[in-house]
């Protein structure tokens, strides 16, 4: 079992010393301080890593492209601006006999 100071496991790892050593503070990285000095093992950086390619890159994809992630992608048609209703509500309104007043296009006097 390898043990990797504060710059080689930086090195590691491809980040910078400061960065590792706010992680290994936070318990974001595995790491020791027996003294005055961060000690880490190859085990624990390995692991690391294995944690963030996993998360990052083995994320399982179902249907198309565009459902990937609820927030990030989506197949949704949008429509107008703010003043601008989905078809949906306003067929809804009109069923339900709703009356509702139409906003003003522009606040602006020409």
């Amino acid at each position: 079992m390898r043990t990797y100071d504060l710059q080689e496991a930086a090195h590691f790892l491809r980040m910078s010393p400061t960065i590792l050593r706010r992680k290994a503070a936070a318990g974001e990285i595995r790491g020791a301080k027996p003294g005055k000095r961060w000690v880490f093992l190859e085990d624990d950086l390995a692991d690391y890593l294995g944690r963030l390619y996993a998360a990052s890159r083995q994320a399982p994809l179902s249907g198309s492209k565009l459902e990937i992630g609820a927030c990030r992608y989506t197949n949704a048609a949008t429509f107008g601006g703010f003043g601008s209703q989905p078809p949906m509500v306003r067929e809804y309104e009109s069923l339900l006999g709703l009356r509702t007043s139409e906003r003003p296009k522009n606040s602006t006097t020409g």
